[in-house]
């Protein structure tokens, strides 16, 4: 089996989002790549790769080769970090920006009002020449490269309407008699080359601005980590080192209003941490002794030594960054279709300008070679796939962001896209409706032999269910006994041999299933505690039923509320368990869920699953990301409960960093929001081109004679992109 590497890489020098389908499909053609999409919104490239087949310097190569770069983090130069790169480019886009305007504004004004002052063409000409080619020079360097490679992008639109105009202004300046001499008067259109290059400038400008601040979830993530922490020696003395030096084992002091650096487990000491920045809870939580604790929180009044066991790459912090990286960077369905109409936008635009320009020039009278090359220019300018490409992943990475703020981890935007469709809502019991920390609450016994309770916890310690575990807690103390082939029957309970003889422990149906009779006493019992929504576990040898406990797992407050909450959305709530249905009953009872099933094995979860969605259901399961992992995989949308172990993060779309079920109809919520907005924004992008365009071809013209001005349409097509960015941003605003 090949084995098979995911990178997230940063891309440079990209323009518009045709750009970012021409570096994907430039990647994806080569040997060795399994995967590769880019965003252009986050500009990055998600490659998934064969190692042994291809290396990122070829990668790299490829993407050069295109006219753009890749940032390799591992080939940089120390001193020339990403966000150095980025900053750089911010400060360069400012500066031109301002000079473009500072320039652009005596044109207008000549053009404006002095056009009959002496020497306003050569004037206008030297002001606007370190514009077009010096300002803007990016745009034909750009559309240059692209030219090479026999593509174009929204660069090749800007050079060619600002080139032509410019080049139709100079010839009219030195040659005007040759208008002259047909009656016409030729005009000059440096004000328009100077303003639409300044507008678009500005437009990127603003649009980077904005597009940085979709992304401020990570970047409250990534600085939640100090970059100094305090090493607890031996001989309890102090010392301060760089988090980079922290070895798994190390003993760490975290002193009061200090951040933890790296997760780890508490040694001595008690203090509240607020955990908010995980999980969007704002109440701190009261840690002391064998008391996890996790890198980003805010240690509040007390100090903790602690023992580091997860850190760099391995801490809950990082999983979480990388989590809602990768969810940023990936594309809905929906994105596919833009992609498309992105890859032919700019070849389309050229044909339709060309096209308005050879009409006016036929049709236009003795003026229409003037007007067919301002419709020319005004059609190319207008024009803005970039509004498009920003439509759908700027509402992605703030959806996503905001989903992380508030302790809700998505894995993509299929699974964000999708969770605006469930109906149907299946919940594991245990530890998800319930506290997941079950205590054995009653017992009975048919003998006083004490070394039944000692087989008892020896064959409960070899078990991992959380039942097992109740057990073993509840006989804390009791010597233990050799034990021999052990075995865990999944859904049912374990069978183990000592000294000789079979003993087995699980649900009354597994006793029954080994032939095991249980006496009326015990199933008087048994019936009893299952009508109070307890779980009921057997201990028995190969004859008869040796003990009954009770194992009792609260209901968390929060959960007969969200149960609520969710039916009052419309969607249909399933309870599935593998205690008896009397149990489960009792639970549905207690809970306020009409539809719920008991006994049911892992694998019976997710044909009930498959059943619900014969019936054209959009399922949603929630549980634990481990035990319910078969169910999870076959829901339409899967959610693990939890502080969010790496696993769990792994099998589930959804990570719920606390186990509020309420935070379910918020994942729920946001979901139909980001939906909205993606299609708030699909709707803008497309009616502001479908209208915009055909208005600056003239089409308006022959009705009311209103033709648009070039100036007007580079200022528009600025705007166009950066209100499709700031409406995602108002997503900020929802509230969940």
């Amino acid at each position: 089996m090949k084995t098979t590497i995911k990178r997230q890489i940063p891309v440079l020098q990209m323009g518009c989002a045709s750009c970012a389908n021409k570096i994907a499909s430039s990647v994806q053609v080569l040997n060795g790549i399994v995967s590769a999409e880019v965003n252009y919104a986050s500009a990055m490239l998600s490659l998934e790769f064969l190692p042994k087949i291809i290396t990122l310097s070829e990668v790299q190569k490829a993407v050069q080769d295109a006219g753009y770069d890749l940032f390799i983090e591992e080939e940089a130069n120390e001193n020339k970090t990403l966000a150095s790169i980025q900053e750089e480019k911010m400060t360069t886009l400012k500066n031109k920006t301002i000079w473009a305007l500072l320039l652009a504004l005596p044109i207008v004004i000549i053009g404006m009002f002095f056009m009959e002052m002496p020497y306003a063409n050569e004037i206008m000409w030297v002001l606007a020449t370190p514009v077009v080619f010096g300002l803007g020079s990016s745009f034909f360097v750009n559309a240059w490269k692209q030219a090479q490679h026999r593509t174009a992008n929204m660069d090749t639109l800007v050079a060619l309407s600002t080139g032509v105009a410019y080049i139709f202004s100079v010839f009219n300046t030195l040659f005007p008699e040759y208008w002259h001499q047909k009656g016409l008067h030729g005009h000059v259109y440096f004000e328009a080359a100077a303003v639409v290059i300044a507008f678009i400038l500005l437009g990127k400008w603003l649009e980077e601005n904005a597009k940085s601040n979709t992304s401020t979830a990570i970047k409250k993530l990534m600085a939640l980590q100090p970059n100094e922490v305090t090493l607890w020696l031996d001989n309890e003395q102090q010392k301060v080192i760089p988090i980079a030096q922290v070895k798994v084992g190390d003993k760490l002091l975290v002193k009061p209003g200090e951040r933890i650096a790296v997760d780890g487990v508490v040694i001595s000491g008690d203090s509240y941490v607020d955990e908010s920045m995980l999980s969007g809870e704002p109440i701190p939580v009261l840690k002391m002794a064998n008391e996890k604790v996790w890198a980003g929180t805010l240690n509040q009044k007390g100090s903790l030594v602690f023992q580091a066991v997860q850190i760099g790459s391995e801490t809950l912090l990082a999983h979480i960054v990388k989590t809602v990286q990768d969810a940023q960077g990936s594309k809905a369905p929906v994105q596919k279709k833009v992609d498309f109409i992105a890859s032919i936008f700019v070849p389309v635009v050229m044909a339709i300008a060309v096209v308005a320009f050879v009409l006016w020039w036929i049709l236009g009278g003795e003026n229409g070679f003037t007007q067919g090359i301002l419709a020319l220019v005004t059609v190319l300018v207008i024009a803005c796939p970039c509004a498009l490409g920003l439509a759908t992943p700027t509402a992605i990475m703030v959806g996503v962001g905001k989903g992380a703020e508030n302790g809700i981890l998505i894995k993509d935007a299929l699974s964000l896209e999708l969770a605006q469709k469930i109906d149907t809502i299946v919940l594991d019991k245990t530890g998800t409706i319930t506290e997941g920390k079950p205590k054995v609450t009653e017992e009975l016994w048919n003998s006083k032999d004490s070394n039944l309770r000692s087989i008892l916890l020896s064959i409960e310690s070899q078990s991992e269910h959380p039942l097992a575990e109740a057990v073993v807690q509840h006989l804390q103390g009791v010597p233990t006994v050799p034990i021999a082939n052990f075995e865990s029957v999944t859904g049912q309970g374990v069978r183990a041999k000592v000294g000789g003889e079979e003993y087995f422990i699980g649900n009354p149906s597994f006793l029954k299933a080994n032939q095991i009779e249980i006496n009326d006493d015990f199933l008087q019992k048994s019936t009893a505690w299952e009508a109070e929504a307890k779980t009921v576990i057997g201990f028995a040898n190969a004859t008869s039923v040796l003990a009954l406990l009770a194992i009792s797992d609260a209901v968390k407050p929060t959960s007969v509320a969200a149960i609520r909450e969710l039916e009052q959305m419309g969607i249909a709530v399933y309870m599935l368990t593998g205690d008896t249905e009397k149990a489960a009953h009792a639970m549905a009872e207690q809970t306020g869920i009409t539809h719920y099933k008991g006994g049911v094995l892992p694998q019976q979860k997710a044909d009930f699953i498959k059943e619900l969605q014969a019936q054209g259901k959009k399922v949603a399961m929630v549980g634990d990301g481990i035990n319910d992992s078969t169910a999870l995989a076959q829901a339409d949308v899967s959610i693990a409960m939890g502080k969010g172990s790496a696993i769990a993060m792994e099998v589930a779309n959804m990570t719920l960093m606390t186990s509020d079920l309420h935070k379910i109809p918020q994942s729920i919520r946001l979901s139909k929001a980001t939906v909205a907005m993606i299609h708030q924004n699909l709707f803008w992008a497309f009616i502001y081109n479908v209208i915009g365009i055909p208005i600056a071809a003239g089409i308006l013209f022959p009705f009311n004679g209103f033709l648009l001005n070039p100036m007007l349409a580079g200022a528009a097509m600025a705007l166009s992109s950066v209100s499709v960015v700031s409406n995602s941003l108002l997503l900020k605003l929802k509230k969940l």
